[in-house]
């Protein structure tokens, strides 16, 4: 029982840094093409 209430919590810690890094990713994604607008618009 120990075990199996163990593995969850792996298994759900492990999805919950997984969506994490993928939310930062895109918040990058989204301020780079800011950044690439912003440029166009200067030049």
């Amino acid at each position: 029982m120990k075990r199996s209430v163990a593995m969850l919590m792996l298994v759900l810690i492990s999805l919950i840094l997984l969506s994490g890094c993928n939310t930062i990713r895109g918040a990058g994604e989204d301020i780079e093409q800011g950044g690439e607008a912003i440029q166009r618009s200067a030049s």
